[in-house]
């Protein structure tokens, strides 16, 4: 096992700081390589790297993060790795040189790079991949760029995410298309269930059909691939929300054989805050309108979805930087990870009568997003009192079928916070919040 001390001795830190319990620096730019060789230096299948708590505290190492917080809201927006960071500063201090020639000229050509790597981590093609600011940005473009005729159907659950069911409300009000909304399981561990409760909302005024990858509000993951080829037989374009999803579990977009995919990088990829993904099968760029408007001679552009004005350079190159570091950690390690974390503390809870999980526990339904609730407790209440008085964020839900805390932990949490999270979990089991 490669050992923290060794760990310490191997970056180059003198062994009386590691003795002395020393503050560790944190992390350079050029510390990056070094962390990576040592996260490499683990053997083991990715279930037996989820408990190795070495491996982890070297991942840890790599954040900012204030540790006087529990930040168990990771699904909102993640933390970047300190290099990362650095990266994004290197680059927004070297376009303000001469930005007409620092920034246009030198930076933005690099983003190409990124999008190559980007496409290939994912198994796409470079010209299917455009940068946005996050996945409300592209889900929209999507939402906004196929043309829809009055009385013209909409197709989606009532637990998809709020902007974009909002979207498609103002489209009902200027356009007078139909937004169709129905239920599904709470959890839902039956795949096949799903697709045909989608294929049973089908009629022929049905023109898209709008859907998560992982559902915000309890992590749950849909049936994409299956949905999409249950759509494609009607003729139905489907819209893929995987703002969630992307770097959380592991999966390539090629394997999701969808024509379209939307991604918040700065979530589970943790790279810079406002960045984001769009990909569109490249035989069907044309059919999307972009959100700004682009020549005609861009139409099957995928950069047409870029034709956004002035935009920073800075962001999007540091993207390479997360991407790195995820690579180091590694796609199946870190669901492995947020799976373990998940189970750590829901198993835990589940032991008590009072306990309900909306999240399933059993394999490929969920990953490091749960929902929890306990009976008769107010989320709202719950999750201020657990600020107030420990100093742990989660993010209330209250949904017309079921209600909790979300809560999404993360690559850098720590056992200690675990179970600081239990322990303030039983309180209130046990006691009750205070009046």
């Amino acid at each position: 096992m490669y050992s923290r001390r060794r760990f310490l001795g191997a970056i180059g830190l003198p062994s009386f700081a590691a003795a002395a319990g020393l503050p560790l620096p944190l992390p350079r730019l050029s510390d990056t390589t070094t962390i990576l060789d040592a996260l490499a230096l683990h053997d083991g299948a990715p279930d037996e790297i989820a408990a190795d708590e070495d491996f982890w505290a070297e991942v840890a190492r790599a954040f900012t993060v204030d540790r006087s917080l529990v930040n168990f809201n990771n699904g909102g927006v993640s933390p970047a790795p300190g290099y990362v960071q650095e990266a994004m500063k290197r680059h927004l201090d070297y376009s303000n040189e001469a930005p007409v020639y620092t920034m246009w000229r030198i930076l933005e050509p690099q983003r190409e790079a990124v999008r190559e790597r980007i496409a290939r981590e994912w198994g796409v093609d470079a010209e299917e991949v455009a940068f946005t600011r996050n996945a409300s940005e592209s889900l929209q473009t999507l939402q906004l760029g196929y043309d829809l005729a009055p009385g013209d159907e909409v197709l989606t659950t009532n637990q998809d995410y709020p902007r974009m069911l909002t979207t498609f409300q103002q489209r009902e009000r200027r356009e007078g298309i139909v937004l169709k909304q129905f239920s599904i399981p709470v959890p839902a561990e039956d795949p096949a269930e799903i697709v045909r409760l989608f294929e049973q909302e089908i009629t022929p005024r049905t023109r898209l059909i709008l859907m998560c990858h992982m559902i915000n509000l309890t992590g749950q993951i849909l049936p994409v691939r299956e949905v999409v080829a249950m759509a494609r037989r009607h003729d139905i374009p489907v819209l893929v929300d995987g703002a969630h999803a992307l770097a959380h579990f592991d999966f390539k977009i090629s394997d999701l054989e969808c024509d379209n995919y939307c991604v918040s990088l700065h979530k589970w990829l943790f790279a810079p805050h406002g960045t984001g993904l769009l990909y569109v099968r490249k035989d069907k760029i044309a059919d999307v309108w972009p959100l700004m408007a682009a020549s005609e001679a861009m139409n099957d552009n995928i950069r047409k979805f870029e034709e956004i004005g002035t935009h920073p350079a800075a962001p999007y190159l540091a993207i390479a930087e997360a991407l790195t570091f995820h690579q180091g950690i590694g796609g199946k390690r870190k669901e492995a990870r947020l799976t373990y974390l998940r189970d750590s503390w829901a198993t835990r809870l589940l032991e008590n009568d009072r306990v309900r999980l909306h999240t399933s526990l059993k394999p490929g339904m969920a990953c490091g997003i749960a929902n929890v609730e306990i009976d008769g407790v107010d989320p709202g209440e719950l999750t201020s009192w657990l600020f107030r008085e420990h100093r742990i964020i989660v993010t209330p839900i209250k949904h017309d079928e079921f209600q909790g805390i979300r809560v999404s932990p993360s690559v850098y949490t720590t056992p200690e916070e675990i179970g600081r999270f239990v322990d303030a979990m039983q309180h209130v089991v046990d006691e009750g919040l205070p009046a």
